[in-house]
């Protein structure tokens, strides 16, 4: 934290990481968001307690960030940050009122989720080497990533003893620190018992309690996955975004495309509401617009 950010967050952060459990990147994310918004606050009102800060203040510091262009989903997020920060600071009566109730913030343009279609998926993976330990590891990162719809933080800490190969299932530990089941195919629990036996023979001393490691037996890290799943879609496919979620969307995609229903997806995916889930139905209905405009005879 800057010299010149005075204001006291009375003990927002502990509460975050130890009431709501969030993970580390979350917070460092909602102390980033608060940070800007105490240091406009001070720049532009000298502002020295939340009890002082008028909602006009806040609405200015949108303005400002809207002027500079930055992306609505971006003033949400931090705008988000500052309403979680107001309700706690009014549960510990630190402020007599919670004015963030009137903050508006910018629509965000609807815009669909971008995923690998299925034959660039499946020729992907089909050409992806598999020769020596790190391509075979890379290779079943997309694997895993592909038919489960985990997050790169629930792959980066996914342990053997919670991958139970009997059941073909994984148990991961999602938002929230909530653990859910996902199932996936046998013939993905093959690759991984082949991978583990290379391991094996490849990394001395491997007493690695997670399921994927480097070469030199340590814990992957985000860059590491971020790498490998960039590098992948470059090369199978055209879209946009290349990041790990890119593959969430896929799996997302496929399933709906296939018939699988969105109460089932959603539980997959581990989404606490049925709208998060939602957005996917739209690629579904581009596609099948896309079937009638070719098949109709009347079209």
């Amino acid at each position: 934290m800057t010299n010149s950010i005075k204001l006291s967050f009375h003990g927002f952060f502990d509460y975050l990481s130890l009431e709501k459990r969030y993970s580390k990147h979350t917070i460092i994310s909602y102390r980033n968001d608060l940070e800007s918004c105490c240091r406009y606050l001070i720049d532009q009102y000298e502002l020295e307690d939340w009890e002082s800060c008028k909602l006009l203040m806040l609405r200015s510091w949108i303005v400002e960030m809207v002027e500079a262009k930055l992306a609505a989903k971006s003033i949400h997020r931090k705008l988000s940050s500052v309403r979680s920060l107001f309700k706690f600071l009014f549960r510990k009566s630190v402020i007599s009122r919670n004015i963030t109730s009137g903050l508006v913030a910018p629509k965000i343009p609807k815009r669909l989720p971008d995923y690998v279609p299925e034959q660039d998926m499946a020729t992907g993976l089909e050409i992806l080497a598999n020769t020596d330990y790190k391509s075979i590891l890379d290779k079943l990162i997309v694997d895993i990533l592909y038919n489960t719809g985990m997050r790169r933080d629930e792959l980066l800490h996914l342990k053997i003893q919670k991958t139970d190969f009997k059941r073909a299932e994984f148990r991961v530990i999602g938002k929230g620190s909530k653990e859910r089941i996902i199932p996936a195919p046998k013939s993905l629990f093959i690759r991984i018992a082949s991978y583990l036996e290379i391991r094996n023979t490849e990394i001395e001393k491997d007493t690695s309690e997670f399921l994927l490691v480097t070469i030199k037996g340590k814990p992957l890290y985000p860059k590491y996955i971020y790498n490998v799943v960039r590098s992948f879609i470059q090369r199978s496919s055209t879209i946009k975004k290349k990041s790990p979620h890119a593959l969430r969307h896929t799996y997302a995609t496929h399933l709906l495309n296939n018939g699988a229903d969105i109460n089932a997806i959603k539980e997959l995916l581990g989404h606490s509401s049925l709208a998060a889930t939602q957005v996917y139905t739209h690629n579904t209905i581009e596609k099948l617009k896309e079937v009638y405009s070719k098949s109709h005879p009347r079209h």
